[in-house]
């Protein structure tokens, strides 16, 4: 089986989130840690809410963090959502499906994949990885930002350096 572009971004989304509990997330931020398209991110956020795994604070500081803890999050249970339908194949049109023994080992294969997916949490996927998934994150980040925080901190630090000198 192979999820959608939908359910995976909608648990890398989750995962980035359960790494770093202590701050909010922006969208901006996620979509380019991952490289992908924030527009599209947002629709998955945007659901990710509405499904109460995720909250949104608004404003100029505001971003998204984990609606519930990470253990209470189960994987089988986002993937159910996330996913529009679990049709293997299209036996609908088929002549054979009467009589086709193909249906029940499908359906068979498909119940032992969730039932692996239904016995882990979020917390699974990301507590023992927490720092290296942080570390990650944080390499992934493009060299541009890193250079536009530096030249922020240097911008900081001198300004800081200027209001002492100023002081009698």
């Amino acid at each position: 089986m192979k999820l959608t572009r939908y359910t995976d971004y909608s648990l890398r989304v989750l995962m980035h989130l359960a790494a770093r509990p202590e701050r909010l997330s922006s969208i901006g931020e996620i979509a380019r840690t991952y490289a992908i398209s924030q527009n599209h991110l947002m629709k998955v956020v945007h659901d990710l809410r509405k499904e109460g795994y995720v909250a949104a604070v608004r404003g100029r500081n505001g971003g998204v963090r984990l609606a519930r803890e990470p253990h209470e999050i189960n994987i089988g249970e986002v993937v159910r959502y996330t996913e529009e339908g679990f049709d293997l194949v299209n036996c609908g049109s088929c002549i054979i499906a009467p009589a086709c023994g193909l249906i029940g080992v499908l359906g068979e294969a498909l119940g032992a994949f969730m039932a692996v997916l239904d016995r882990h949490t979020l917390a699974d996927l990301t507590a023992d990885r927490a720092d290296a998934l942080r570390n990650l994150f944080m390499s992934a980040t493009p060299a541009i930002s890193r250079a536009n925080a530096d030249a922020l901190a240097s911008t900081s630090d001198e300004a800081t350096q200027a209001r002492q000198k100023e002081r009698p």
